[in-house]
């Protein structure tokens, strides 16, 4: 898996110049991880990791320009994604 996270992450940093490999690689980590949680509780069987792998790709595509702009009403994800605020690469 680790292999998958540090290629999405670079994918992310690609696409996004506005944060920082901490912050790209925590987006990749809550992204695979909310989508197979989600994708358990929807009760999919499960399909592994290149199928996470394909789903998380996508969204970096269509979204990771502006995941630096997300907010989450979560104050311990807002936490979590802004500890290296600042921090470029």
């Amino acid at each position: 898996m680790n292999t998958y996270i540090e290629k999405l992450t670079n994918l992310l940093l690609e696409k996004n110049d506005m944060i920082s490999y901490i912050q790209a690689k925590t987006w990749v980590e809550l992204l695979w991880s909310d989508f197979e949680a989600t994708y358990a509780k929807a009760g999919h069987a499960y399909q592994g990791e290149k199928m996470t792998e394909k789903i998380v790709t996508q969204w970096i595509e269509n979204y990771g320009g502006q995941l630096h702009l997300f907010q989450s009403s979560r104050d311990d994800v807002n936490d979590y994604l802004n500890q290296s605020r600042g921090l470029l690469h």
